[in-house]
């Protein structure tokens, strides 16, 4: 994975990116000016840098011809506006500008010109982490509730009919939440902890899936942390 600087004064902005990367498996720094993004790069070279053009103090394409006549500008720099023009584009992908994100940007559009820049750099990320000891576990809740109905109908002695795993005996909010968590702790098995793909695997606005994560009780530190240690 990738060490990545992002540098916009909007605070919104910064949080949203810092998440999604985040998820992503990256590791990312935020700056909110110049100043600060200046600092960043001192402290060591990032792998790419998503740099907003508007920023009160030094705007991104002044910071970029500095860090290029510098000779700072080693890595891959993606600029980000919503107010820019066509010349203010062209002028930072001549500077050395490898990408350029209109705001408001989709997640796809993110994903993709991060995986791109990245790519391009030099600095392919690796395979995404995975985590293997829940996969067993979170595989077989999620099929019990299929294979129950099967075991039912075996004329086996009972003793040797494998272990139910989802308690059909108590009240349906109860079996449908256990069978909720398994779900879900199976998607963030298969996707390293990664909330951003797993809002798209289960089709849930990741706000959403947050507080059904927190009502459930599933614990995101154990999934990332497990992906951090592969």
């Amino acid at each position: 994975m990738a060490k990545i600087l992002v540098v916009d004064d909007e605070l919104g902005i910064r949080d949203l990116m810092f998440e999604i990367l985040n998820d992503e498996g990256h590791t990312v720094e935020v700056a909110e000016n110049a100043a600060q993004a200046r600092a960043a790069r001192e402290r060591g070279q990032p792998d790419l840098v998503l740099l907003d053009i508007w920023m009160p103090d030094t705007d991104g394409v002044t910071l970029l011809k500095e860090w290029k006549g510098s000779g700072l500008l080693t890595m891959p720099v993606i600029m980000m506006s919503g107010h820019a023009t066509i010349e203010t584009a062209v002028e930072a992908t001549r500077i050395g500008a490898s990408a350029f994100l209109e705001k408001p940007i989709t997640l796809q559009k993110l994903l993709a010109a991060v995986e791109n820049a990245i790519t391009s750099g030099g600095r392919r990320p690796g395979p995404p982490s995975r985590v293997v000891a829940p996969v067993a576990a979170a595989q077989a809740a999620a099929a019990g509730a299929a294979s129950v109905y099967a075991d039912a109908q075996d004329d086996s002695d009972p003793a040797d009919a494998p272990e139910q795993l989802f308690d059909l005996d108590q009240p349906l909010r109860e079996a449908r939440d256990a069978f909720e968590k398994a779900y879900f702790e199976y998607h963030l098995t298969q996707t390293g902890g990664s909330m951003t793909r797993v809002a798209e695997s289960t089709g849930l606005e990741r706000t959403h899936l947050y507080r059904k994560l927190k009502q459930l009780g599933v614990d995101l530190a154990t999934f990332r942390q497990g992906a951090a240690d592969r």
